[in-house]
């Protein structure tokens, strides 16, 4: 490795985690049951190969399945708190190796190492979440209209759940999945994005401590490694009663139809083409940090980072130059540098569709207002440093209309009242997060409003980006129009049964309905 990883702790970082045999080796977890092609781990922090992971095959595949079915059958009968208590100990294994397993979601990603490590907090945040759930999966009890009769309705566990995570959250939204299914008294089966294995594998090794402690089935966790092949072997089975999927809408149409087919469940967790509303009475101080981070952060590569700000022409031109000022103290560098905003683009690719957009947004007839480009020399050699870009814009440009994975930040007025600013954060076919900025009242409760924003989530006097777990997470259009973390997310990982129990001597039917022998 070069001398990043070492000055940062990388080594030992991967050491502590037990992910072995780095450069050149193979690198698996429990239960990945890899033998199919290798894929390599590379930073884009400078470029360097961490590790090389096998793949998961077709027969192992198999082996997966069947230790994950095996282990449900243990799993699903355990009381619900017992369940949570074992996810409690996973909780505070993440607490012990918060700090390793952060630079590790930081140097395989490329996010900046607060990041990682807010990520990881995550991860601990559902756990905490989640042991309170377990004893609150509640159902509930309904009269019945026939004497002598009980109705109640009850949830019970679907099974194996499928999880496909994407690149820019390596360990969160797997947690976010995880935690709950296991309550639920599911099993689980991750496929993460092949961009970053590594940090699944580190996952499922502290999660396979925690069973074996337990002398519980290692099959209660599970991982498969591999490009969009080895996701469709777990879309197209009947025996995953559930897909989550996490990634591009492209991704989504094609796994939601799959599992449609054969009636199988999805939740799906698609684009993002968020936008901050600001209004004439909208406190800058607010503002600034609120719009900058969520264009900036992860680089732009978060599904709830902000793609637009439609600003109010009376103060356009003041919060304008307040963004491109604050965007010239900006610091882009090696991620685990702390001093450092901004770390890398995933890969190589991600930097072209970066550049594409915004040739096309000049193209359309944008203005830059904050020159883009590659960022090139010493420290920047993995090629994957791109400087945050600002255009002006309008919202029905066709590059506008798109999500772009990349730190690109769109700036477009509207005049009148807010409902016009609302109609063109709506205008755009994807609906997860969105902002509005403003002192008034009124304007806060229309963009609150059944007529307001149509996303799936909406909030004032913050930004598009940074969720917190109580709250369930998702969006509505192109979307997908999933829930997952918090609230009563709970319940897309289990299925309801509605009873009716007869306790008289009589079978009165339902309706007043006679049916005399």
């Amino acid at each position: 490795m070069q001398a990043v990883a070492k000055e940062f702790g990388i080594e030992k970082a991967l050491k502590d985690l037990g992910v072995k045999d780095i450069n050149n080796g193979t690198s698996t977890g429990s239960n990945s049951f890899g033998s199919g092609d290798v894929i390599e781990s590379i930073s884009p922090v400078n470029g360097e190969l961490i590790a090389k992971v096998t793949t998961t095959s077709k027969a192992d595949y198999e082996k997966v399945i069947e230790t994950a079915t095996s282990a449900f059958q243990t799993w699903r009968t355990m009381p619900a708190p017992q369940r949570g208590e074992i996810v409690r100990q996973f909780g505070n294994k993440l607490r012990e190796l918060k700090e390793p397993l952060g630079k590790l979601v930081s140097y395989e990603m490329g996010k900046s190492l607060q990041e990682g490590y807010g990520e990881v907090q995550e991860m601990i945040d559902i756990c905490d979440f989640a042991v309170g759930l377990s004893r609150q999966l509640n159902g509930q009890t309904m009269p019945s209209e026939r004497p002598g009769h009980v109705m109640r309705e009850q949830w019970h566990s679907l099974g194996v759940v499928g999880i496909i995570s994407a690149f820019n959250f390596p360990v969160a939204v797997w947690a976010w999945n995880t935690a709950l299914a296991w309550v639920c008294g599911d099993v689980c089966i991750w496929k993460a994005s092949e961009k970053t294995p590594l940090c699944s594998i580190a996952c499922q090794n502290i999660i396979a401590g925690v069973l074996k402690d337990n002398n519980l089935p290692e099959g209660i966790s599970n991982i498969i490694n591999g490009d969009y092949k080895v996701g469709e072997m777990m879309t197209t089975d009947k025996r995953v009663p559930l897909i989550s999927a996490t990634g591009s809408t492209r991704m989504g149409r094609i796994v939601g139809v799959t599992v449609a087919e054969r009636f199988g469940k999805s939740l799906l967790e698609l684009g993002g083409n968020n936008a901050i509303i600001i209004t004439p009475t909208a406190d800058l101080k607010v503002v600034v940090p609120g719009a900058v981070f969520g264009a900036v952060g992860t680089a732009g590569q978060r599904c709830t980072s902000t793609r637009r700000l439609i600003i109010h022409e009376s103060v356009y031109d003041k919060v304008r130059d307040a963004i491109v000022g604050a965007y010239g103290q900006l610091t882009i560098g090696n991620p685990l540098d702390e001093k450092n905003h901004i770390g890398p683009l995933i890969d190589k690719d991600s930097v072209n569709t970066y550049l594409a957009a915004i040739e096309k947004a000049k193209a359309e007839g944008g203005k830059v207002l904050v020159e883009g480009g590659v960022v090139e020399g010493k420290g920047f050699e993995s090629g994957c440093y791109v400087k945050p870009a600002i255009i002006e814009a309008e919202n029905h440009y066709e590059i506008v209309q798109h999500e772009t994975f990349a730190p690109v930040l769109y700036l477009m007025k509207y005049s009148g009242e807010v409902e016009n600013a609302i109609d063109q954060q709506n205008g755009v076919v994807q609906g997860l997060s969105s902002a509005i900025m403003t002192n008034e009242l009124k304007e806060a409760e229309k963009f609150l409003s059944f007529s307001g924003s149509d996303c799936g989530i909406a909030n004032v006097n913050i930004g598009t980006s940074g969720a917190e777990i109580g709250g369930a997470f998702g969006g509505e259009k192109e979307t997908g129009g999933g829930r997952e973390s918090g609230s009563d997310a709970w319940k897309v990982y289990m299925r309801r049964q509605t009873n009716t129990v007869n306790y008289s001597d009589e079978l009165p039917l339902a309706q007043g309905i006679k049916f005399d022998l």
